[in-house]
């Protein structure tokens, strides 16, 4: 894994870099931001696809877990995916309503999230 800086209209943005899976559970997401933090950003992109897949079945709570951390930390999210695919009521009302208030976004290209994240 990899934490590349970007420098957009004045604001610092963490882009997370793999082909791995790189978030499992609450204490790699900690880490995400403690080192995105270390290098100067509260704002960070993370691919859909380096997230454990049940973090997208809310029943499971790891979503919820981890996205309050973001929340207490003051970090802002941006998670770049494909989401239709996801046919859960319960997860496409949370993405809605995430994307609404904009502390955690859900995005479908790389170019969404620099745009909305650099706000």
């Amino acid at each position: 894994m990899k934490i590349e800086i970007s420098n957009v209209k004045g604001v610092s943005i963490a882009e997370v870099i793999s082909d791995k899976i790189v978030i499992n559970e609450t204490q790699d997401a900690l880490d995400i931001m403690a080192e995105s933090g270390y290098l100067g950003s509260t704002k960070i992109i993370v691919h859909e696809h380096n997230i454990i897949p049940s973090f997208f079945d809310l029943k499971t709570g790891i979503a919820g877990d981890i996205l309050q951390k973001f929340s207490t930390y003051n970090v802002q999210l941006a998670i770049v995916g494909k989401f239709a695919k996801y046919t859960s009521k319960s997860l496409n009302d949370f993405i809605y309503e995430s994307n609404k208030y904009g502390r955690i976004i859900f995005v479908s290209s790389l170019s969404e999230a620099i745009e909305r994240l650099a706000k």
